[in-house]
């Protein structure tokens, strides 16, 4: 290994500087405030927990993203956490343990095996809220609406919002005679809205169950789409027609927001029980912020948990901004051994200025150190004055 190599990170892990870090701290204030004026309650999880915990009920996919190591002093496998999720539905389950509506939110670092694109970050800033102990689709309303402030607040400009609603798909494909592999395949085609796969995946089906299953990729965009579904499931389950009532109920509560539904949707989605949604923004393949309803079953906390929630990754979010040019705001204070401007110093930091002292024999002026004013000793005292 040569000088320079040492001092490479690995593929995916990216060091935050000052004027990124700030943006970011900034950020975080503002959206920790924003939530708790929603009535949601910070919780910070471990970095690290032991593996059954992390993975309860999210399937391989979480279990791909995640480093594992063995804790030296159990000898039980551990994992660093590439989802906050889990661990904050245990926090409600296991230490809250309200019957009211809980409402909590998180923001911090999460760990990946490995990026989710050729570019992306394997150590994104995750932040998001979760709403438990609600069923109704109130609860799925609020959080999309929250998603929506949280973007909003960061300042994009443009997105736009898909919903739609897992158990339409799932109550479908579950009546069909295919085989695992069959339906696997199917669910691929799906994904990638493959009309002429489908088409050859349905030949076993009877016609109106295969009609609905072929029609369902071309059920996409404003809320005329979910007329359009009612015709095309009129002799589908009555689940089927529960679900649509769900998404209409939600089109109704967000009625000044311009939704896109799409009801084949189900990228990313693989512990989602109901409702889904996920923003998007132009030139950029993938979801900026996500979430649903994925309630909680009896088997993993021992009783039913209703859940709903979304997340972001706010290091993607920023990227997506344009960069800032933060202006010079610090004062430069002299090296010089004054009690008045020690004193001086001290009011001003209180007040909330930026004060950088200058150090004996230090290379560098004011304005090469950041500041754009200096305090200067006048007939009336230490004054601060512009550069």
């Amino acid at each position: 290994m040569n000088y320079q190599e040492r001092w490479l990170l690995p593929a995916g892990i990216n060091e935050i500087l000052p004027d990124e870090a700030a943006h970011l701290e900034t950020l975080r204030r503002r959206l920790i405030k924003l939530y708790a004026s929603w009535g949601y309650q910070l919780v910070i999880p471990p970095m690290i927990e032991y593996l059954e915990s992390l993975l309860v009920d999210r399937g391989d996919a979480l279990d791909l993203q995640t480093f594992k190591l063995t804790d030296q002093l159990t000898g039980r496998l551990m994992g660093v956490r590439a989802d906050m999720t889990p661990q904050v539905a245990r926090i409600d389950a296991h230490h809250l343990k309200r019957n009211v509506p809980t409402r909590l939110c998180y923001l911090g670092t999460v760990l990946h095996t490995r990026p989710n694109n050729l570019v992306g970050s394997r150590s994104p800033l995750q932040v998001g809220a979760e709403l438990y102990g609600y069923e109704g689709i109130a609860g799925d309303a609020e959080i999309l609406s929250l998603m929506l402030e949280t973007l909003r607040e960061t300042g994009l400009p443009d997105f736009h919002v898909d919903v739609g609603h897992v158990g339409i798909y799932q109550s479908l494909i579950q009546q069909t005679p295919l085989s695992s592999t069959a339906k696997n395949q199917l669910d691929d085609a799906i994904k990638r809205k493959a009309s002429a796969e489908i088409h050859d995946l349905l030949k076993e089906v009877s016609p109106p169950l295969r009609n609905m299953l072929s029609e369902l990729v071309q059920l996409n965009g404003d809320r005329s789409v979910l007329k359009e579904a009612r015709q095309l499931f009129a002799t589908a389950p009555p689940e089927i027609h529960t679900y649509l009532d769900e998404l209409e109920q939600l089109s109704a509560q967000l009625s000044q927001v311009p939704l896109y539904f799409d009801l084949a949707e189900a990228r990313g989605y693989n512990y989602h029980t109901g409702v889904v949604f996920a923003a998007y923004v132009d030139k950029h393949g993938q979801a900026i912020a996500k979430g649903g309803r994925y309630d909680i079953s009896n088997k993993l906390f021992g009783h039913f948990r209703p859940a709903t929630g979304f997340s972001a990754n706010l290091r993607t979010i920023i990227s997506l901004l344009e960069p800032e040019m933060p202006e010079p705001t610090a004062i430069f204070a002299p090296a010089l051994n004054d009690t008045t401007l020690v004193a001086t110093i001290k009011q001003l930091r209180q007040q909330g200025e930026i004060v950088i002292g200058e150090l004996p024999n230090q290379p560098g002026n004011a304005k090469e150190m950041g500041c754009d004013r200096e305090l200067r000793l006048t007939a009336q005292g230490w004054q601060v004055v512009s550069l």
